[in-house]
């Protein structure tokens, strides 16, 4: 099982406000090979941490791969060029964000120059934990085994987060 979030927060000239441009993305890895399983609907999500930067658009998609966890960063990295993202400084607004959350049970702590894995700061977001909770209900974390659900719980009560209905 392969977690992938997807995010944006700046529109970009080819593809649009965030959202489409995340849409055109799903297109994108599915066109590199990739296998949607399954997707989470998009949440609107205040910027964290918090700035005054425009809010996010966020979701979360499984996918199969047989990629190894370094060469699917590589493709996700490839993808986020493609929609002209620069990566300058963390947590700046962004056209793309595409992150790599979990590899199957990988946990690696990225000293090999790999991916860190599971996302290091996944367990504290909850414009990732509550799509997550979406498109595989039940996931436990690799390192620590905790309930998707878990998680959830004790997130802390200050992010702003809706989910998007359909066309907004």
């Amino acid at each position: 099982m392969i977690l992938v979030a997807l995010g944006a927060n700046l529109p970009t000239a080819v593809h649009g406000a965030p959202r489409e441009a995340l849409e055109a993305a799903l297109d994108g890895l599915a066109a590199a090979g990739l296998r949607i399983v399954a997707r989470s609907r998009w949440y609107e999500s205040a910027p964290v941490p918090p700035s005054d930067q425009p809010w996010f658009v966020n979701g979360v998609v499984l996918v199969e791969s047989d990629l190894d966890p370094a060469a699917f960063l590589a493709l996700l990295h490839r993808v986020e060029a493609g929609f002209g993202r620069v990566r300058r400084r963390r947590n700046e607004a962004r056209v793309l964000d595409l992150d790599l959350l979990a590899h199957g049970k990988t946990v690696s702590g990225g000293e090999d120059g790999g991916p860190v894995l599971p996302h290091p700061r996944m367990e504290t977001r909850a414009f990732v934990l509550l799509p997550l909770a979406e498109v595989a209900p039940g996931w436990r974390h690799p390192a620590t085994g905790r309930s998707v659900e878990a998680l959830i719980a004790d997130l802390p009560s200050d992010q702003a987060i809706r989910p998007l209905a359909e066309g907004e």
